[in-house]
């Protein structure tokens, strides 16, 4: 969460952006038949909600497992200075970080890191935990992975 202002979306645009999440490569034609537009109108509520800064990018969902990464592993780091180049050069150069959040709490860091094994993470760790303290988890399944982001109830 950036603190941006909030961008107002009406029901039309809930309903893209729902669309759109489920599948990023509609045509503007059939988004708009799913959501009661035309191409046009569709094609200029996408341009819209990407200029607006809703919509930050469009990508495809890889499977780890089918491309060699088979384990999943949440890093927590307690990183103990302030100064964050060594936090962010390590983020740069290591690209199996898959996401990397500052957080509130005793860790000050929790990251997403796919490895291609037991081993792969051993290093992957390793790497990191010469920054600070690190806790790992091994994901076992992910139940709910990601979900499609609604507008609020209520």
């Amino acid at each position: 969460m950036t603190g941006d202002s909030t961008f107002e979306l009406d029901s039309t645009d809930w309903r893209v952006l729902a669309e759109l999440q489920e599948d990023a490569r509609l045509s503007y034609a059939e988004l708009g038949r799913r959501v009661g537009l035309g191409a046009t109108a569709a094609t200029d509520r996408v341009r819209r909600l990407v200029e607006g800064g809703v919509i930050k990018g469009f990508r495809a969902e890889v499977d780890l497992e089918r491309v060699g990464y088979g384990v999943l592993a949440v890093v927590r780091l307690r990183y103990p200075s302030g100064n964050y180049r060594k936090l962010h050069a390590e983020l740069e150069r290591t690209t199996e970080i898959l996401q990397c959040h500052h957080v509130t709490g005793e860790d000050c860091f929790v990251l997403f890191v796919a490895a291609r094994n037991m081993r792969d993470l051993e290093r992957l760790v390793g790497r990191i935990a010469s920054l600070g303290s690190t806790t790992t988890s091994v994901v076992y399944s992910s139940p709910l992975p990601s979900r499609v982001v609604t507008a609020p109830s209520g």
